[in-house]
């Protein structure tokens, strides 16, 4: 949709269909009553600073919304086809990659309790492989931020995705 549809639409329609670009609780209600907006950008910079606001209560619910990295991801619901499009460097990592991140995904959920999250769009899987065994290295305190950060970027990426200029 562009931005003026985005913008007269009702509001059901529109929290709804940002759920699906961050499912924390109060990001869609929240992004949609600042409609509305003078430019995609200042829509995009609004859901990147909603979700970098959010209590972590709500980051873990999003996380909740969000499949491993490497997992061959199935469903038709806007989040599906979203992950597969951000995914889609995965089709073409080498099966040592792909098996070091499964694993590097169960060592990363046992150790912090949720989703290993990484903004996989303009990544390789090296790239995504080095940046989870860094992390594996973080306290929680320390990997928060960096959760956040990674949630915030996914967010702004699938808001612009979903109002077009």
């Amino acid at each position: 949709m562009d931005l003026s549809s985005f913008s007269a639409a009702d509001v059901d329609q529109v929290t709804q269909a940002l759920r699906a670009c961050n499912a924390a609780d109060s990001f869609a209600p929240t992004v949609a009553a600042g409609r509305p907006y003078s430019s995609v950008d200042a829509l995009v910079d609004r859901a990147g600073e909603v979700s970098r606001a959010l209590p972590w209560a709500e980051v873990v619910q999003a996380l909740a919304a969000h499949p491993r990295i490497g997992d061959r991801v199935s469903g038709d619901s806007a989040e599906a086809s979203s992950s597969r499009r951000e995914q889609a460097s995965m089709s073409t990592a080498a099966d040592d990659v792909r098996d070091a991140l499964t694993q590097g995904n169960r060592d990363y959920e046992a150790r912090f309790d949720h989703v290993f999250l990484i903004r996989a769009t303009g990544r390789t899987p090296e790239e995504m492989l080095a940046e989870l065994q860094r992390r594996l290295a973080h306290t929680p305190d320390e990997e928060r931020p960096e959760v956040l950060e990674q949630l915030a970027q996914i967010t702004e990426l699938r808001v612009r995705g979903l109002v077009r200029a």
